[in-house]
């Protein structure tokens, strides 16, 4: 058994980006506080987990299991470009009724949003008002380490935890000043085109002994100089991309097809949506971060080397259309090309009308609670347990990420029982027929 320090006091939860994703995140936990709805979709709240044999019949809630911070000691901070509060960011972000808004008004409308670090090279489409003014990279991390430790002074907090929910930033490849800390650190002090705010932001978490996720497909912390860094303050990191809509269809699926060995000719996946994140892909270079994290998941899960037959030439092409009217009711459809047995054809077809941030708002919970006690168990660097909440999972170098849902479910679990000291459940089962 891991010694686990226990969640005492208050966890401070900074969201770098507070629009439709925080605000639904913040309300919803605020809504769930005066018992007004219930947290759907929050594995932490939720979810249970079986100890021993089947016979045992323990299956406690997970938040009974492991030690997690308690909704009501959460306090919510961070930095947005606007310089709207939550219920009018909330508000304009129209995905949760004006009704419900007004019942936890007096909660919410006190969070006002820190200036946040932001450079239009990188969020194109994108015009920030709200925002710091530095003179290097370096310079903007110090400020906001500053804005980090005035937080947890100010609301008397225990611990922090930080979830990127902001935008998604244009495509970059890793570079020679992502390899090393030292090198990371002149290239912002350089202001060096290759360091995007999302690095900063996550430098400074790690500097200030802040457990940082990545909740976009941005580059942000998958480098080896703040994986490095990470290691040495005894950090947990984690990322990158939430995995809500289409792309949380797609690891269900397509396990599926791999286990009853069905064939793939090809997926086609198109997407429209109105809100902010809808804007923000609607530029080219941005689609490409996004295009990157959601091309690569069937790639891994159906493993075209190890099943040529079945896998080694499928299509796969996704898009994403901007479509205002929709707002954050996204609509995702999928066509689905396979074949079975004697290589006859069939078809799937997708169309999933999902609400964006509704799925997203009970992953940025889970990533806050399980990060917290990633911290107090002494887990430092990545994080691959977590891979269940993202689209593009960090992992080990010289690994591949694990993408398969139900895998990653398992793999989550048998960490939680690892920690607390419980058999690992491999589901063999012989012991019930001897």
């Amino acid at each position: 058994m891991i010694s686990i320090e226990q969640p005492k006091g208050k966890l401070g939860i900074l969201t770098p980006g507070m629009g439709a994703v925080a605000t639904t995140f913040i309300v919803g936990v605020m809504a769930v506080r005066r018992g007004i709805a219930k947290p759907i979709g929050s594995l932490t709240q939720m979810g249970t987990i079986r100890l021993g044999k089947r016979t045992e019949k323990r299956v406690p809630k997970i938040k009974d299991f492991v030690p997690l911070a308690d909704l009501n000691d959460l306090v919510f901070g961070g930095w947005d470009i606007f310089a709207d509060n939550v219920y009018e960011a909330a508000l304009k972000a129209g995905v949760l009724q004006t009704e419900l808004l007004n019942q936890v008004k007096g909660d919410i409308e006190h969070i006002q949003p820190m200036t946040a670090v932001f450079d239009q090279n990188y969020v194109k489409r994108l015009h920030g008002t709200h925002v710091k003014k530095a003179k290097t990279k370096y310079d903007y991390a110090q400020l906001l380490i500053e804005d980090i430790q005035n937080f947890k002074k100010t609301n008397q907090l225990d611990r922090l935890v930080m979830i990127w929910c902001a935008s998604t930033e244009i495509f970059l490849k890793p570079q020679p000043v992502h390899e090393t800390l030292s090198a990371f650190e002149q290239a912002m002090k350089d202001n060096h085109p290759a360091i995007a705010p999302s690095m900063i932001y996550a430098y400074a978490a790690i500097a200030a002994g802040v457990p940082f996720a990545n909740g976009a497909p941005n580059l942000t912390v998958d480098i080896p100089a703040l994986i490095e860094f990470a290691r040495q303050r005894q950090v947990p990191i984690a990322g990158k991309d939430f995995k809500t809509g289409q792309t949380l269809m797609k690891t269900i699926i397509a396990p599926g097809l791999k286990a009853r060995l069905l064939g793939l000719h090809g997926w086609f996946s198109t997407n429209i949506l109105g809100n902010r994140d809808g804007e923000v892909l609607d530029d080219p270079d941005s689609f490409k971060t996004k295009e990157e994290s959601k091309l690569s998941v069937l790639e891994y899960i159906l493993q075209p080397e190890v099943y040529p037959d079945l896998y080694e030439k499928f299509y796969h092409k996704v898009r994403i259309n901007y479509y205002p009217p929709r707002g954050d009711n996204k609509e995702g459809w999928d066509n689905i090309d396979i074949f079975g047995w004697l290589g006859y054809p069939m078809q799937i077809k997708v169309d999933f009308l999902c609400r964006d941030s509704i799925l997203a708002a009970p992953i940025v919970l889970d990533l806050a609670l399980f990060m917290d006690l990633a911290q107090r168990c002494k887990m430092k660097g990545i994080q691959e347990w977590l891979s269940f909440y993202f689209k593009s999972p960090m992992v080990a170098p010289g690994l591949y990420p694990e993408h398969d849902l139900f895998i990653q479910l398992m793999k989550l679990k048998n960490t939680l029982r690892y920690l607390k000291g419980e058999e690992l459940i491999t589901h063999l089962g012989l012991e019930y027929y001897d």
